[in-house]
């Protein structure tokens, strides 16, 4: 009993790590993306342009770390419990942008942190996520992930034709669903490395699939970044990944919830309150709001 609670405590300790560098991660990339120039909507010059930009690249190793402190806690937690917790990035994110901004948090951030923080509490309470056997069919594993990256890909054709108006908020839905599927192969990837080494990680296809839609939701979200304020991305981008992640850990992966109706009402109430407050938290004046098209310009280095 205590080696659970104390495996539970790390799982904890480095998600929230994780998110922490996540948020800071993606106010410093958005800092410098909403001043790329619109030529390089979904494109992959827009990374290579980004590149130029201390800030971004300051966000982007943020970014990195982040998702590898979330690796370790995938790889010693279930994904079901883990995803909530990285949704906490949003906190962080808030936390950088109202010192820039210098805004008070009010009843909306309050109610926000509250919907947020409880809503994690009430689904990890409620579910109690446990691991299982993973499902071996591969049809599956196809299934659900040919399921996310199909929407996806719908959500980034339309968002093509409307980048100013609902399409940054559809790119980020889009990467959010990406970065779900990516953290479930992550924790594959971690099981094979585990099982077998090196060359049992590098003769599946999951980490080739990872580097793929790594690289893609990368994209998604700068073009996201680029074309509105932060308030409109990132609480739609932090909503989308922890149900996608979920999505995976139930459907393939093995991961056990509590299915009894108290607590399957609680879940649900969980996962509501997590979506409410981050979007409460997103839209929250202290986000910054960008740069507006008519004054966009060719990325100087800053």
């Amino acid at each position: 009993m205590i080696e659970v609670r104390s495996v539970s405590v790390l799982v904890v300790i480095l998600a929230v790590s994780a998110a922490c560098c996540l948020g800071f991660g993606f106010v410093l990339q958005q800092n410098a993306a909403q001043r790329a120039p619109l030529s390089d909507f979904l494109s992959p010059r827009l990374l290579l342009d980004l590149m130029k930009v201390p800030r971004w690249l300051s966000g982007l190793g943020l970014m990195i770390g982040g998702m590898v402190l979330g690796a370790f806690a995938l790889g010693r937690g279930e994904i079901s419990l883990v995803e909530p917790l990285l949704a906490t990035n949003l906190l962080f994110a808030l936390a950088l942008s109202r010192r820039q901004t210098r805004q008070p948090l009010g009843g909306q951030g309050w109610t926000g942190l509250a919907l947020l923080a409880g809503g994690v509490t009430a689904f990890i309470v409620a579910g109690r996520p446990r691991g299982g056997s993973a499902v071996t069919d591969p049809l599956r594993h196809w299934l659900i992930i040919g399921v996310m990256v199909g929407v996806a890909l719908l959500l980034t054709a339309y968002a093509k034709r409307s980048r100013l108006s609902w399409g940054p908020v559809l790119l980020a839905v889009a990467a959010g669903l990406l970065y779900g599927v990516q953290d479930a192969l992550t924790r594959v990837s971690g099981q094979r490395f585990s099982a077998g080494g090196w060359t049992e990680l590098f003769t599946g296809w999951q980490p080739y699939g990872l580097l793929v839609i790594g690289v893609t939701g990368l994209i998604l979200v700068q073009s996201a970044f680029e074309t509105a304020p932060l308030r409109m991305s990132l609480p739609a981008l932090t909503a989308a990944e922890p149900l996608a992640g979920i999505a995976c850990g139930v459907g393939f992966l093995g991961d056990r919830l509590r299915t009894d109706t108290g607590a399957l009402a609680w879940e649900a109430s969980g996962l509501t309150a997590i979506v409410t407050g981050i979007v409460l938290l997103g839209l929250h004046p202290a986000m910054p709001c960008g740069a507006v098209p008519e004054r966009k310009r060719d990325l100087q280095p800053r």
